[in-house]
């Protein structure tokens, strides 16, 4: 009887042991995956672009409406 005891406490710690390395490495993964996305989805350099052509639309826009005041 105590042997089966044991045997059975061996598996649940094996189960919660399993349960537990699967749900934070399913976590950990998750995490890896959402640091890759966000560094795909804007590429630096493509974000500078659009800043700059911004930046230069904003420009004309002010010049033309000088422009037109004066």
């Amino acid at each position: 009887m105590n042997n089966n005891a044991l045997e059975a406490l061996k598996w649940v710690g094996i189960v919660l042991a399993a349960g537990f390395v699967g749900y934070f490495g399913r976590y950990l993964a998750m995490l890896i995956i959402a640091r890759l996305r966000k560094d795909k989805a804007t590429p630096p350099a493509a974000a500078d672009v659009k800043l700059a052509k911004k930046q230069a639309k904003q420009v004309v826009k002010q010049t033309k409406k000088a422009a037109k005041k004066s």
